[in-house]
């Protein structure tokens, strides 16, 4: 991933604030012939200082599951477009359209896994995790043989980065009165991912308190 240094973020809870307003990740494999293979998949997360483990599962008939060696996790943060037209030195600066967004690259292997319990455990823990997001309370019983047979379908994975590659691209290398005039424009629009970055953009600003 291409990182001006401007755009670096070394702090790992900016990770953590991204998987959890969207642990739906995406993982890139190679194949045996060499070409690339993308997966889309909603995991779990957790992080104990340096140490972090995505834990998720794949449907047992994509080939990912049977890949080797290092893979490339991709979690994606809010993203929106930047008019020129807002920044206060539009008129005395060459300024041009651009893209503001959050993305983190996690590079490593993952560990895969098909006994019966250690896939009821990861349903059950995913189910707890978004069931609640819809207001419902679906979970999995280890003594339903239906539930227990639906395991057979899927493979598990572990998946322990060895590099962690954060990049916020949040107008950094503007004055601050343009990045001031992003923040409002931002939240002023009806626009999730907008409200999010104007979010992110000032809690980055000098003295900010979020």
């Amino acid at each position: 991933m291409y990182q001006p240094r401007a755009f670096i973020e070394s702090d790992l809870a900016a990770l953590d604030a991204l998987v959890e307003a969207d642990p739906f990740i995406t993982l890139v494999s190679t194949g045996d012939d060499g070409s690339p293979f993308v997966s889309h998949l909603p995991v779990l997360y957790r992080r104990d200082g340096d140490d972090v483990l995505v834990e998720g599962h794949w449907a047992r008939p994509n080939p990912q599951a049977g890949h080797v060696g290092r893979m490339l996790m991709i979690v994606h943060g809010p993203h929106a477009y930047v008019s020129p037209g807002w920044y206060p030195d539009k008129e005395t600066a060459a300024r041009v359209p651009t893209w503001n967004y959050a993305v983190v690259h996690l590079h490593g292997s993952v560990e895969t896994f098909e006994d019966e319990a250690a896939l009821a455990d990861l349903v059950d823990r995913l189910s707890r995790r978004f069931e609640p997001t819809v207001g419902n309370d679906w979970r999995f019983e280890p003594e339903r043989a239906d539930h227990r047979s639906q395991l057979r379908g899927i493979v598990g994975f572990r998946f322990r980065p060895v590099r962690i590659d954060l990049k916020f691209k949040l107008s950094q290398n503007h004055p601050p009165a343009n990045r001031q005039a992003v923040i409002d424009a931002m939240a002023a629009r009806d626009d999730c991912d907008a409200r999010a970055i104007a979010h992110l953009m000032r809690a980055r600003e000098p003295g900010s308190a979020e």
